[in-house]
């Protein structure tokens, strides 16, 4: 509904500082959300509350579910419909937009840093097209499991503030209870915001927002010679390494779209995502990507292809159109950063594999010892083994640390042919022994087998266990298990006995036709 109507504003829940709103007009469009029959909090993360400097202590959950379902708006808040484009599945939409979300408005955290909040499932907005704009409670709780997981995994993520139900049913393939979640970013700002303004020709539009940008996320940049060119470089190396550390977690977004990659290296949007049980290159989950477009082992090629398109709507900023001469130098500049994104990726992708092979001890010089080469191929014949033998992603890195402490056997015991691992097993131990020999001068390491244990996870959102707690919580009200199984997540490397559950992975018959779905 319009600015005006609707709901109405409280005290101050959090202290807004709205740039996004005040600095960038044409990027979105005042609007409320809409109000619901019968707000009731499920979930509130106190904790993230406090760090956002959010006045919840001492609120009644009644308070909170209204401030946080958006019937009460608290004070200061301007909430938007940000406005952006986006490439879906490879086809171009030049206009898609917050259909369900809202910006609520921008906070400074405890830590001093900018911190977007926003809801989602509020409702219709000028950008929702034929959708109804509504979530539904197991969508908004799936966001909430899987980005902790990610948050404690080390992942840069978005993550949940809180999920209010909202009384009312959603219409889907059947009737579901509605939900709100409150997300909270770094920002909103995706390949698909610029996109949006160059694909409109709006050239002091696209300035604006990539100044805009430059100041929150790159300020060093503010003065060089090319901002946007930097700016381009810096999305990309942070991309590199967010790719890289989903490989190694055995991660699949499921839905790279360009308006689902953004510019401050965040993972958002956890709709048809999933992590990999047994080792697949080319896995698959999300029930609308039939031709494996956006695969595991696609997504450091779609993210270069995403990078491109930010590029393109980059290059009106550094050259006048009318300039052939110039276009083509910036042609060549951006073209130079997309052409060396797999470089870094494979850089970053390295560190990470490094870890958790143990055979990231540094020498004294800062490089660890043995070949880039020698490395990638340890890494990725160990894959090999995993995918040949029908070895659990996840367990089979983390049998690594048992290895390390001197028991092959709890690996062997993951593979088809328990003897399958002994050629690579002797290959990696005289890998650690030349790390370890390298690492003579830095004292009070960590055992390798502790530093496995800390890199590789022994709990993930193991599809089949969502799946249960979603369930749970959407047709009985009963949000215990999701509760149990969100307290594992937020302890991923902790093998105590009560998270063995949590570590287990799922019958075959179960995983072999799992599907994922976007929640809309």
């Amino acid at each position: 509904m319009p600015i005006g109507h609707g709901a109405h504003e409280d005290p101050a829940l959090f202290h807004f500082d709205n740039t996004y709103a005040r600095e960038l007009p044409g990027a979105s469009i005042a609007w409320k959300p809409a109000v619901v029959r019968a707000p009731r909090l499920l979930y509130l993360d106190r904790s993230m509350a406090d760090e956002l400097g959010a006045d919840a202590a001492g609120r009644a959950d009644a308070d909170l579910a209204a401030l946080l379902s958006g019937n009460v708006l608290p004070e200061g808040a301007e909430p938007i419909a940000q406005a952006y484009a986006g490439h879906q599945f490879g086809g171009f939409s030049p206009q898609l937009g917050d259909g369900r979300a809202l910006l609520i408005g921008e906070v400074i955290d405890r830590h001093g840093r900018r911190r977007d909040i926003a809801f989602k499932g509020s409702g219709r907005t000028p950008f929702s097209r034929s959708g109804d704009g509504k979530a539904a409670v197991g969508p908004m709780l799936r966001e909430v499991l899987i980005g902790e997981a990610m948050h404690a995994l080390g992942i840069p993520t978005t993550r949940a503030l809180a999920v209010v139900s909202t009384g009312e049913l959603v219409y889907r393939e059947q009737p579901l209870p509605g939900a709100v979640l409150t997300r909270v970013a770094a920002s909103h700002l995706r390949v698909g915001t610029f996109q949006y303004f160059a694909a409109r020709g709006d050239l002091d539009g696209l300035r604006r927002l990539a100044a805009y940008a430059v100041a929150r996320h790159d300020p060093d940049l503010a003065g060089s010679p090319n901002p946007p060119l930097e700016l381009l470089r810096a999305v990309a190396r942070r991309q590199a390494a967010l790719i890289a550390q989903w490989m190694g977690v055995g991660f699949i977004h499921g839905v790279m779209n360009t308006d689902n990659m953004t510019i401050s290296g965040e993972t958002i949007d956890y709709g048809p995502c999933a992590f990999m049980e047994a080792f697949d290159p080319e896995a698959v989950f999300s029930s609308i990507d039939h031709g494996g477009r956006y695969a595991y082992a696609n997504q450091p090629l779609i993210a270069r292809w995403n990078l491109a398109r930010l590029a393109e709507a980059l290059l009106p900023l550094m050259a006048d159109p009318e300039d052939e001469a110039a276009v083509q130098r910036a042609v060549a500049e951006v073209t130079e950063v997309i052409d060396e994104f797999p470089r870094w990726y494979e850089a970053r992708h390295l560190e990470v594999m490094r870890r958790k092979l143990g055979i990231d001890v540094p020498e004294p010089g800062g490089r660890p010892a043995g070949t880039d080469a020698d490395d990638v191929a340890l890494a990725r014949d160990f894959l090999d083994l995993l995918q040949v033998q029908g070895v659990d992603f996840t367990l089979g890195w983390r049998r690594l640390s048992d290895a390390a402490a001197g028991d092959d056997n709890p690996l062997r015991a993951l593979c088809r042919d328990p003897q399958a691992p002994t050629p690579w097993l002797a290959r990696w131990r005289a890998r650690c022994a030349a790390a370890d020999a390298a690492s003579t001068d830095t004292p009070g390491l960590p055992t390798r087998a502790e530093r496995l244990r800390r890199a590789n996870p022994w709990v993930i959102p193991r599809n089949h266990l969502v799946e249960d707690a979603l369930a749970a919580a959407s047709d009985r009200g009963d949000v215990a298990p999701f509760e149990s199984l969100l307290a594992a997540l937020r302890r991923p490397f902790d093998d105590a006995p009560e998270a063995e559950p949590y570590a287990r992975p799922a019958p075959p018959e179960l995983t072999a036709g799992y599907r994922t779905f976007c929640g809309t």
